[in-house]
């Protein structure tokens, strides 16, 4: 196990350096001059080129990128252009908020789209596999602004219930609704694929054999159906858990959550490139944490997968 977990370490190495050299390019190039895009166009010509220099954007482009690498090899992200603040900081400061958001939406996900799914798979056929399988699509296919929205106007104005937005000192009546909004995407696709793997599980001989034994359906389904169908929706899952912990940015913005998706947003807004870099990296760290766990769980939940380096 410890060799193995080396192993996926050593392999994120280079995928890590590309993920720098993409996004860093893209930015300095794409995104244009930040120094201009603080001052304005009518900037001071000679202030301008200070500025440039204090932040060393006079220097080539390899050269900028030789002393970004440098610095990262050393634990040193740089610091905000607009805030002045080490990226660090602010990347700490805005994780716990969109780890609890992405963590509330997967147990929303999991929760209905497992149900969901074990209900269309043990209803095969029937109106009520239609209806399971019409309201995952729906959850896939309905754009996550909208939803957020409705359920603002539905829960927050109408009724009353939750608070309309804002984060709140992390207060649980200020998590629910984006929990909602941001796990009904992921719930849709749990739902498909539950469905999918039960159908397939429940047609094997030893599932038969246990219905043979007089087995309840309860515990045909869950203990040896769902156990062993359960490796693709932890796949899912996991995968899921990485896009919510990149923080969507449109469900940050619409519930005003300060999360990493927001940041970034507002990043590339202001050319602050440093907290685009910062963040992007981020997000790659935490998508190849995200495949290493559930290759670990797969061994731990199924005793048929050996991993090897």
């Amino acid at each position: 196990m410890r060799g193995y977990v080396l192993s996926r370490c050593g392999q994120a190495v280079p995928v890590l350096f590309g993920v720098t050299l993409i996004t860093f390019l893209l930015t300095h190039v794409a995104l244009g001059d930040p120094v201009r895009a603080m001052m304005g166009q009518r900037a001071d010509p000679e202030v301008v080129a200070r500025i440039r220099a204090e932040y060393g954007l006079d220097k080539p482009l390899w050269h900028r990128y030789a002393l970004y690498m440098g610095k990262l090899l050393v634990g040193d992200l740089g610091y905000s252009y607009r805030q002045g603040r080490p990226v660090s900081a602010t990347l700490a400061e805005r994780l716990p908020a969109t780890a609890r958001l992405a963590v509330a939406a997967m147990v929303v996900a999991l929760v209905l789209g497992m149900t969901a799914g074990i209900v269309a798979a043990v209803r095969h056929n029937t109106g009520v596999d239609l209806l399971m399988m019409t309201l995952s699509l729906l959850g896939i296919s309905t754009p996550v602004f909208w939803l957020g929205m409705m359920l603002i106007l539905l829960f927050a104005v109408s009724l009353g219930w939750f608070p309309i937005s804002g984060y709140g000192d992390g207060a649980f009546g200020h998590l629910v609704l984006p929990a909602l909004t941001l796990g009904a995407l992921q719930a849709g696709y749990i739902a498909r694929m539950t469905r999918s793997a039960l159908l397939e599980v429940l047609r094997q001989e030893y599932v038969r054999t246990a219905r043979a034994k007089g087995l309840k359906e309860r515990v045909v389904i869950l203990k040896h159906g769902l156990r062993n169908g359960i490796l693709p929706i932890l796949t899912l899952a996991g995968i899921g858990l990485g896009d919510l912990l990149v923080g969507a940015p449109l469900t940050e913005t619409v519930f005003a959550w300060p999360g990493l998706g927001r940041l970034l947003v507002a990043a590339v807004g202001n050319r602050d490139l440093p907290v685009v870099l910062g963040a992007t990296l981020l997000f790659a760290l935490i998508f190849l944490a995200a495949n290493l766990i559930v290759d670990l769980v797969y061994a731990l939940v199924d005793p048929r997968v050996r991993l090897t380096e």
